[in-house]
């Protein structure tokens, strides 16, 4: 049996960056309810609004952001039809990294949250690299601990 999600549910003002997704039929398991494997797929979406959708915090070229931890609570079921929104805030960046705490609503109601771990990825040399000042900068300028 899992553990029951810690603490209480964020709300979705809490987080200042903010995307949305489509919940599909395809979405959904033979329970009824979106796929647990699906969460992760509305987290990423949030992640590359973040990331990619805004030129503050665009990867160099030559570079890119890599997916090295992911932690997740389940509180709710989220059900098709539908749609959810997903919050998300930079909650802390390394050398090399950024912590990002993520949430996933439908009608208003958080349905999971949990953190994500990114680092700056070398394309060519297939290993972490150290932020850029100025990226570094845009992250911290904007991070909510």
């Amino acid at each position: 049996m899992s553990k029951p999600a810690k603490g209480p549910a964020p709300a979705l003002e809490d987080f200042p960056f903010l995307a949305r997704d489509t919940v599909r039929f395809g979405d959904t398991d033979s329970l009824g309810h979106v796929n647990n494997a699906v969460f992760s797929t509305f987290l990423e979406t949030g992640r590359a609004m973040l990331l990619l959708g805004t030129d503050a915090f665009k990867a160099p070229d030559g570079t890119g952001y890599a997916l090295v931890h992911l932690t997740f609570d389940y509180r709710a079921e989220i059900h098709w039809p539908g749609e959810v929104a997903i919050g998300t805030r930079i909650r802390a960046v390394g050398g090399a990294s950024i912590t990002l705490e993520q949430a996933v609503f439908q009608d208003g109601k958080c349905a999971g949250s949990g953190d994500t771990v990114l680092v700056l990825f070398d394309l060519t040399a297939r290993r972490a690299l150290r932020l850029p000042d100025r990226l570094r900068a845009e992250l911290e300028a904007a991070c909510r601990p």
